[in-house]
C-alpha cells in the first residue's frame, strides 16, 4: 500500500540525495532559492518525477539526463488539496530507465502560508532584539518548505548552504563556518553569512529542519573516548539555564542508549532551545533535537523529555515508520525505551512511576477520542483514507499504548533477559530502513523461531486487539510498579477526606511536599483529578497557596494544577480560576510568554472552553497568532474556538 498523504510518485523515481541553496529573507518571512535532487530511477519507462508541494511559489524547474547538461523542462502544479498540497510534476525529455542517471533543480520561494515555518517578531523571542525563524516538518509540512516526496518512506542524504542575517542551524552537520564563529554581541544580524550543512545519514523529509536566530552554543562534558559531540544552542537570555538544565543528563542518557542499542550514528547530537511557541516538547530532528523552554525548571526534573528525543534516534530517525498508518512503530519503541532506560539509569519503580505517568495520558485521549466519536484513532494502526491529516489522531495513543504493547510483548517472552538481545537485532536488521507494522512482527517471530516457548508466548498475544483495538481499555490489563506512588496517593486521599472540613482547620502546610520530587507531585495531582470527585473552591485556593502551584515555574504541576480546578465546568473553582489558567497558556501571566507546547494549550483552552467559551474564544482570537500554525489548527480542530 502506497503511504496515503503524499501525491509523489516515489514507488517509480526516488530522490536520494538532496542540495539545497536558500537564502532568508526575515522582512518578506520568506526562504528562497532552488532544491536539486539527486534520483535513482526504479522502474522502467518513467516520464516524469512528481513532488509534493504546499504554499510554494515555483519559478522554474530544469533536468539533467545522464552526463547531460541542465535543460529547463516543463512543470505543472496540481489543484491545491487541503491536507495534501499541490503535486508539482515535472516532465522528461524522453522516458527514463532504471540504469539512467536523473537530476532535477526547483527553483522556488515560500510563502507566509507555509504551516512548516514560524516566524518570530523580536518580541515573541528571549532578547527582543531579533526576529526568529524555525520549522516543524513532522508529520507532512516539509512539502510547505521543500518541493519534495514528503513521505517517510523516502530517505535522503542532503547538503545545504543558507545565508541569513542571523546564525542558521540544521538538522545535519555544520561545515562551515564554526560556532566560534558565528556573529555574537553586537555583530548579530549586521551582514549576511552563509553557513553549510552536511547530513550524510539518509533521512526522512520530515527531519529536515532550520533555525534561525540570535543563538550561541555551549558544549556539554561528553564522556572521554566517544566519536561524538553534544551541545545546547539558545537565545544568550537562556544559555546558562539551558546549559545547566541538560549538561549533566544528556551525554549520559546518550552513552546509556548507545549500551543497549547500537551506537549513535549521527555524530553531533545537540539540543536548542526554541521560543516558547514551538507547539511540542522536543522534536527529533537529526543531529539536533528542537526542545521547549517549559522544560527549563531549574532543578532538572523535566530532562526526560530530552530521553525520548535520543531515543528517536535509533526508533524513528533510524528505524523510521513507512508512513502515518505505522507512526506507532516510531513511539511506541521509542517511549519503551526511553522507560527503560528509567530503570537503568535509576531502579525498576521509576519505570513502572513512567508508565503510571503516561497511563492518565492515554486515558484522557481514549476517552477524548470517544467523545468525538472517532473510534479508529484509538488503534496503534490507523488506516488512514488517501488526503486524511495524520495530526487529526495525534495524541499520546502510538506513545503510551505502543510503550504497553512492548512492555506487555516483555513481559510474556519472558523480561529482559530475552527481550533485550532481540531488540539490538531488530536495531541491526532495519537501521536506516523504512518499515511497516507487518515487517516488524515478522522480524519478531522470525527472531523466535528455534525457541518454541517464546513462539506459543507470541501465538497467544491477541495482536489484533492491540493492533485494531478500540476502546478505552487495552486488551490486557497492564500491572506497574506503584511504589514511588504511594505518598502521592496518600496525600491526595487525605485532601479527599478534608473536603467537608473548613481549610482553616486542616493541617495541610509546604512540608507535605518534602520528599516528593516532581514527578509524584503530580501523580498526587492526577490523582486528585481521577479519583475522587472534584474539590471546594476553598480547599483549591488553599492547595495552590500552600504548595506553590499557581505560581510554579514547572509547567507539567502547573497544568495539572489547572485541571484540577477546572475539573467541574460548572462550578466555582473552575469559573474562577478560567481566566488565570487562558492566561498562563496564552502568556498573559508573569511570565509574559506564550506557552505554544500543545500538551498544554490545546487541554486548557477545551478545559476553559466548557466552563467560560466566550472567554476562551476571545482570548484566543485575540492571542492565536503567536501559536504556531500547526498548534492553530489543532487548537481550532478540537476547541471549537
Amino acid at each position: 500500500m502506497s503511504d496515503p498523504t503524499t501525491q509523489s510518485n516515489y514507488a517509480e523515481i526516488a530522490t536520494t540525495d538532496l542540495e539545497l541553496s536558500w537564502r532568508i529573507d526575515f522582512q518578506e518571512k520568506k526562504v528562497s532559492g532552488y532544491a536539486v535532487h539527486i534520483l535513482k530511477v526504479l522502474n522502467d519507462g518513467v516520464d516524469k518525477v512528481i513532488f509534493d508541494t504546499s504554499e510554494l511559489n515555483i519559478e522554474s524547474t530544469e533536468v539533467a539526463i545522464g552526463k547531460g547538461p541542465w535543460e529547463p523542462s516543463k512543470f505543472s502544479v496540481g489543484d491545491p488539496h487541503v491536507v495534501m498540497g499541490s503535486a508539482l510534476s515535472i516532465m522528461f525529455p524522453n522516458p527514463v530507465n532504471t540504469e539512467t542517471d536523473v537530476k532535477v533543480k526547483v527553483s522556488y520561494s515560500t510563502t507566509t502560508n507555509s504551516k512548516a515555518l514560524q516566524w518570530l517578531d523580536p518580541q515573541q523571542t528571549q532578547g527582543k532584539v531579533h526576529p526568529y525563524l524555525f520549522s516543524q516538518c513532522q508529520p507532512i509540512y516539509a512539502r510547505d518548505l521543500v518541493p519534495i516526496q514528503d513521505t517517510p518512506s523516502v530517505k535522503i542524504r542532503y547538503i545545504a548552504q543558507v545565508t541569513s542575517v542571523l546564525p542558521v542551524l540544521m538538522s545535519a552537520i555544520r561545515i562551515s563556518p564554526p560556532a566560534e564563529a558565528f556573529p555574537r554581541g553586537e555583530e548579530v544580524g549586521k551582514k549576511e553569512v552563509t553557513y553549510e550543512y552536511k547530513q550524510p545519514v539518509p533521512i526522512p523529509s520530515y527531519l529536515l529542519a532550520i533555525a534561525s536566530g540570535n543563538v550561541v552554543y555551549r558544549a556539554f562534558e561528553v564522556p572521554q573516548g566517544k566519536p561524538w559531540t553534544s551541545g545546547v544552542w539558545a537565545e544568550p537570555e537562556l544559555i546558562d539555564a539551558a546549559w545547566q538544565e541538560f549538561n549533566e543528563d544528556t551525554p549520559k542518557f546518550l552513552a546509556a542508549e548507545e549500551a543497549i542499542t547500537t551506537d549513535y550514528k549521527f555524530g553531533v547530537y545537540d539540543l536548542l532551545v526554541l521560543p516558547p511557541s514551538f507547539p511540542y516538547g522536543g522534536m527529533e530532528n537529526a543531529c539536533l533535537t528542537f526542545v521547549t523552554p517549559t522544560l527549563l525548571t531549574g532543578d532538572r526534573t523535566l530532562v526526560d523529555v530530552v530521553v525520548h528525543e535520543i531515543t528517536h534516534s535509533w526508533f524513528g530517525n533510524g528505524i523510521t515508520h513507512a508512513d502515518a498508518s505505522h507512526f506507532w512503530l516510531n513511539e511506541g519503541w521509542t517511549t519503551y525505551i526511553e522507560r527503560l532506560l528509567q530503570q537503568i539509569l535509576h531502579t525498576p519503580a521509576h519505570r513502572g512511576f513512567s508508565f503510571l505517568i503516561g497511563r492518565k495520558l492515554l486515558d484522557d485521549d481514549l476517552k477524548l477520542f470517544q467523545d468525538r466519536d472517532t473510534p479508529k484513532y484509538q488503534r496503534l494502526q490507523i488506516a488512514f483514507t488517501k488526503g486524511e491529516n495524520p495530526d487529526d489522531a495525534y495524541s499520546s495513543v502510538p506513545y503510551e499504548k505502543g510503550g504497553n504493547f512492548i512492555l506487555h510483548l516483555e513481559r510474556a517472552l519472558g523480561g529482559l533477559d530475552v527481550f533485550l538481545p532481540y531488540v539490538k537485532d531488530y536495531v541491526a536488521t532495519f537501521m536506516g530502513q523504512s518499515i511497516t507494522t507487518q515487517q516488524w512482527k515478522d522480524h519478531l517471530f522470525a527472531y523466535f523461531r528455534n525457541q518454541p516457548e517464546a513462539i506459543r508466548a507470541l501465538d497467544e498475544i491477541s495482536w489484533d486487539e492491540w493492533f485494531f483495538g478500540e476502546g478505552l481499555e487495552l486488551p490486557v490489563e497492564m500491572d506497574y510498579d506503584t511504589t514511588l506512588a504511594s505518598e502521592s496517593y496518600a496525600l491526595a486521599q487525605r485532601w479527599d477526606e478534608s473536603r467537608d472540613t473548613e481549610v482553616s482547620q486542616t493541617d495541610f502546610d509546604a512540608s507535605d511536599l518534602k520528599n516528593m520530587d516532581a514527578n509524584q507531585i503530580i501523580v498526587f495531582l492526577e490523582r486528585l483529578q481521577t479519583d475522587f470527585q472534584p474539590l471546594p473552591k476553598a480547599h483549591i485556593d488553599h492547595l495552590g497557596i500552600i504548595y506553590g502551584f499557581s505560581k510554579t515555574n514547572n509547567a507539567e504541576i502547573r497544568f495539572r494544577f489547572y485541571q484540577v480546578a477546572l475539573l467541574k465546568p460548572d462550578s466555582e473553582a473552575a469559573q474562577a480560576y478560567a481566566q488565570e489558567a487562558v492566561d498562563w497558556v496564552v502568556g498573559n501571566d508573569e511570565t509574559g510568554v506564550v506557552k505554544g507546547r500543545m500538551k498544554f494549550c490545546r487541554p486548557v483552552f477545551r478545559a476553559v472552553f466548557a466552563a467560560n467559551s466566550s472567554l476562551a474564544i476571545a482570548t484566543y482570537e485575540e492571542y492565536k497568532n503567536e501559536f504556531h500554525p500547526i498548534a492553530r489548527n489543532l487548537i481550532e480542530g478540537v476547541s471549537a474556538v
